[in-house]
């Protein structure tokens, strides 16, 4: 077994079913367990009767994090270092390699039934190049998007098993489609007596701002008191929550974003946010009837569930100009679709096609620093819940115990009782590089990352050793933060540890050679045309 994958502690005598379920570019305060507003009322009972980290890492970005996730190894490891762009460089494929397996082709030998609903986004779109398609990488059944964004009524890429769909009907949404088919999973793996392995990939809450009028009702006037009101009581309530640490302040508002009183548009802003929560709020909804399908088969106490988010909220403001092949030309009822962010179109039905925009995205991540695609702790932290009354120790706990994606894999190998293998398919594989998570699930200090942890997005770069974080803007220098009295990176401790800075920069170096980490600035001269 490889190194990090090995079982860290014993796994109970009966295997566990595990859902991992994921939310599409969500902050950390957007769950009502986690200090929001927006009405989660499943994921909070998840909480509530499970544990929340909240210390748990992504990677910045929708492809790097699927790849790390199903794989256990760093997304340049994978294959998928940017995002699903051939850049003729190992790392930066953007095709999830084959010197790695996926959680489902570990777990499928021994013995789990696997099945995927949602989003995939860890190859190109080719409907006649299936290699890394979810059924050839270790999935029985698969329903969703092949591709990384899509109309919530009219998505494109839509597949079911290895064909291309559409979607069917005037009141299809994708959301509600997701779990139906994660459903109907559950009931018959439910049926046998094998252990299953689900992942359900939300696109919510990612752009188009597309949701149910129903939903986006309960919010009509709840953000009309604007962004800057809204940050202050998330923040109070993530402090009285146990969150977030007190002596940790908020950051100040984003420099590119405008006071709520000087904003123009109100109505507009306040309408996009409620959209925004409207899609959260729907697919808590869906969680729900996910829970209660598990709940029938009789299985809860013996499954366990990790829900999370493949980054930080999402301050990309969308434009008008081009044409994209997920955006469809007209509505389902015949109407032309207007593309990108106008003030003078209210988002909500499927004739526009908006984002939140960063405002909002500084909101979501609250009391963080930036947003996705950067590598400060907006950009990386994500909500994690693990639900399992067999496994989980102390109902309703919060753990500070620090952890990433990576560890989803050896987690799904320890208790699965399975083989990480060194080869597959005739191709050699790299070692997992996560640790189990059994050990915090069962109330234990984890042996924690001794070599640290590292990010590189975009040519922004981090890491994470114990309490230090060493991070970098694209091509800014380095900047140390000590994350026990300041996790929201506002005091630049560099200066005043140049030894630390070094050790680290050094290590972060070791590691990007070790893991296909290049130059970004570099890599993007060599993007293969399509």
């Amino acid at each position: 077994m490889a190194a990090g994958a090995a079982a860290l502690q014993a796994a109970p005598a009966k295997r566990p079913n595990i859902i991992v379920m994921m939310a599409d570019d969500m902050g950390i305060s957007d769950l009502g367990c986690y200090g929001s507003e927006i009405a989660t009322p499943n994921l909070d009972r998840l909480a509530k009767n499970g544990m929340r980290f909240t210390q748990f890492y992504n990677n910045a970005r929708c492809c790097p994090t699927r790849a790390t996730l199903m794989t256990g190894v760093y997304p340049h490891q994978a294959g998928v270092g940017h995002m699903v762009e051939d850049y003729d460089v190992p790392g930066y494929k953007g095709d999830l390699s084959k010197e790695v397996v996926t959680i489902p082709e570990v777990l499928r030998p021994a013995g789990y039934r696997t099945a995927m609903s949602g989003k995939w986004h860890v190859t190109p779109y080719k409907p006649d190049a299936k290699h890394n398609w979810p059924l050839q990488r270790g999935f029985e059944k698969y329903y969703g998007i092949i591709n990384g964004a899509a109309s919530y009524f009219q998505p494109a890429s839509l597949t079911r098993d290895n064909t291309p769909i559409t979607a069917e009907g005037p009141n299809y949404y994708l959301t509600d489609a997701i779990a139906e088919n994660a459903s109907k999973y559950i009931e018959e793996f439910g049926k046998g007596s094998d252990p299953f392995f689900l992942y359900v990939a939300f696109t919510s809450p990612h752009w188009p701002l597309h949701a149910m009028q129903s939903d986006i009702d309960k919010y009509k006037d709840r953000y009309n008191k604007g962004w800057d009101e809204l940050r202050a009581e998330r923040h109070k309530k993530m402090i009285e929550l146990g969150i977030v640490d007190k002596k940790w302040p908020i950051t100040p508002r984003d420099d590119s974003a405008p006071s709520w009183k000087d904003a123009p548009n109100k109505e507009w802003f306040a309408r996009r946010m409620a959209v925004y929560a409207a899609q959260i709020d729907r697919m808590d909804q869906n969680v729900g009837r996910i829970l209660d399908t598990l709940e029938k088969t009789g299985k809860t106490n013996d499954t366990l569930i990790l829900f999370l988010a493949d980054n930080g909220g999402c301050a990309e403001e969308l434009g008008a100009a081009q044409q994209q092949v997920y955006i469809p030309k007209t509505s389902v009822h015949g109407k032309p679709v207007v593309r990108g962010n106008n003030p003078e179109l209210m988002p909500g039905e499927d004739e526009t096609f908006q984002s939140y925009g960063l405002p909002w995205a500084n909101a979501s991540n609250t009391p963080f620093r930036l947003f996705k695609h950067w590598v400060h702790e907006g950009g990386i932290s994500s909500p994690l819940i693990a639900h399992w009354p067999n496994g989980v120790a102390k109902k309703g706990s919060i753990t500070h115990q620090m952890a990433h994606l990576m560890d989803v894999m050896a987690t799904c190998v320890d208790l699965g009782k399975a083989t990480y293998p060194a080869k597959h398919a005739g191709n050699t594989i790299k070692p997992c590089e996560g640790k189990s998570l059994t050990p915090i699930f069962e109330g234990k200090q984890r042996a924690g990352y001794s070599n640290g942890l590292f990010w590189e997005h975009e040519g922004n770069r981090a890491m994470r050793l114990g309490k230090w974080k060493l991070v970098a803007k694209n091509t800014r220098d380095w900047e140390l933060f000590d994350m026990d009295a300041d996790r929201t990176e506002l005091t630049n401790v560099g200066a005043k540890y140049p030894d630390r800075v070094k050790s680290m920069v050094g290590a972060h170096d070791a590691w990007s050679k070790r893991a296909g980490v290049e130059v970004f600035d570099d890599v993007k001269k060599k993007r293969r045309k399509a």
